[in-house]
Parts: structure tokens; sequence; C-alpha cells
């Protein structure tokens, strides 16, 4: 009986320990994750400034102002489609860089991974500067493109929608990609290759060996990226601020470039963006327990 109660009592101090060791995170946690949000959604019910805040009549008139508010709806827009179309072929280059790269035979793998993750290195601000005199009406590529004889004179990449929309695109997936290859090829450094010798020697040609192995033995690294990719995206900044300034008349602009906006740049109304910045807390964490319930594949 005794062995019995200094067991139990071992057991017990030991998960005493085990909460004292977590409880300055979780404090951490509280304080700097969890109380600011319920204080963006107390600040999204109220309206006026600084001292002067009190709760909006009715309640969640913000919310409604919303439904109504053209340029909102616009970034939500803009921001869905650079993440419909950047995401995926991000991610698939991503992958393809990491298989290419993870291969024991080629020579200077190490240069190549650096050269793919250096974009990573970049300052957000300093690329999209660099994106922006590069896309210049007598930047680089028009130079570039002038002297191919494909233009006669600059086009204005940056003041035309569809062009400047591309650019952020491509600004994105130079500057991401290589932060990706990481995590696959981590992912892919974790498979053994006892598994492609045996597939290999069963007749598997590269491509079934692709679909059949590495993808699905990345498929955790793939759902933890996706829901990373999908996360930065919808709460995408510099590249709208500094590379087209959210123009042409608003048609690159992005969800928190305009809650910034409202903050900061316009008639400072914290209610109306917090409001805002609680809606896309919600997209966020919607997206992230779909893509997470996609990919669970427990019973």
């Amino acid at each position: 009986m005794n062995s019995k109660k200094k067991g139990m009592s071992l057991i017990a101090k030991q998960r005493a320990a085990g909460w004292i060791f977590l409880l300055p995170a979780t404090l951490m946690i509280a304080i700097m994750s969890f109380y600011p949000m319920i204080r963006a959604f107390i600040i999204s019910l109220q309206t006026g400034a600084g001292a002067n805040m009190r709760f909006a009549e009715p309640i969640f008139s913000n919310y409604q102002r919303i439904m109504a508010d053209k340029v909102f709806q616009q970034s939500i827009v803009n921001t869905f489609l650079y993440l419909i179309i950047q995401v995926p072929i991000m991610l698939v280059l991503a992958i393809l860089l990491a298989q290419l790269l993870n291969n024991k035979d080629l020579k200077f793998r190490g240069f190549f991974r650096t050269c793919v993750f250096l974009p990573c290195a970049t300052s957000l601000v300093s690329y999209s500067l660099i994106f922006r005199s590069m896309f210049a009406t007598d930047g680089l590529i028009n130079s570039i493109l002038i002297k191919l004889g494909i233009l006669s004179t600059g086009y204005n990449f940056l003041g035309n929608s569809t062009s400047a929309k591309i650019v952020i695109i491509i600004a994105l997936i130079w500057r991401w990609t290589g932060y990706n290859m990481v995590f696959y090829l981590a992912g892919l450094q974790n498979i053994e290759y006892s598994v492609y010798e045996a597939a290999k020697i069963d007749g598997a040609n590269g491509w079934k060996t692709f679909w059949k192995i590495t993808v699905p033995l990345l498929k955790p690294t793939i759902i933890m990226t996706f829901i990373m990719s999908i996360n930065g995206t919808l709460q995408l900044f510099d590249e709208s601020v500094n590379l087209t300034k959210g123009g042409p008349a608003n048609s690159t602009i992005t969800m928190s470039h305009y809650v910034y906006n409202t903050c900061f740049i316009n008639v400072p109304n914290f209610g109306y963006a917090s409001a805002m910045s609680f809606l896309i807390f919600i997209m966020v964490a919607v997206l992230a327990f779909i893509n997470l319930k996609v990919g669970d594949t427990r019973d």
C-alpha cells in the first residue's frame, strides 16, 4: 500500500511539474493571442475613436456596413483570386523542385537549394520595391521586351488592373516557393530510399512513383503548407501596399491593405476596421478547418 501511495504521489508530482512548465507558454498565448481576438471582437461592436469609443446602435452596424462596402468586397475578390491562382502553382512548383533537389546523384545540390530558398531571405518590402522597379514603364522587363521587338514602347504593367494582378502573383510565387520547398525536402528525406528502390524493381516509372509513393507520404506536409499558404494569402499586405499601392482604383487592393487604410490612412475608424479583421479571422479559421477535415484520413 505504501509503495502504491508513493507511486500515485510521484505521478501527481509529474503532472504538476508538466502544468508548471506549460503555464508560462499558456499565459503568453492567452495574453498575446486570445485576448487580442476577444478585444478585437468587442471593438468591432463599437463606434467612435480614442476615449470616445461606445457600442454602436444597432450593435452589429459595423458588420452590416461590410455587406454594403464595395471596396471591401473588391478586396475579398482580389485576395481570393491571388489565393486560387498563386497557392496551387506555388505548391506544385515547390514539390517538383523538392523532388528534383532530393536526388542523391545530383551534383551541387546544396548550391541549387540555396538559390531556390534565397528569395525567402529577402525583406518583404525590399523585394516588393525591386519588382515594382522591374515592372515599371522604364524598368528592366520593358527594356528586354523592347529589345526583343515584342513591344515598341514601355507597357504600364502596374497601371493596368489585369497585368498588375499578374505581377503580384509572380512576385508571390518567386518569394514563397523556396520557403515551401524546404518543408517538402524535409518530408522527402524522411522517406526511406528503399521504398523507391522497391517500386523501381516492381517496374514503376518516375511518374507512378511520384503519385503512388511521394504524394501520399507527403500528404501531412502538403496539408500543413496549404493551410499556411491560405493563412498568409488571406492576410496579404506588403505586396499590395508596396507594389501597386492597391491600384489602379483599388483593383489590386487586399483585405489587410484595406483594413490598414481604414485604420491609419483614411479617417480612422477602429470599430469598422476591427469588424473587417474579425471577418478575415473567421475566413482563415473556416478554411483551415475544412483543409484539416479533408486531409484527415483517420477512421
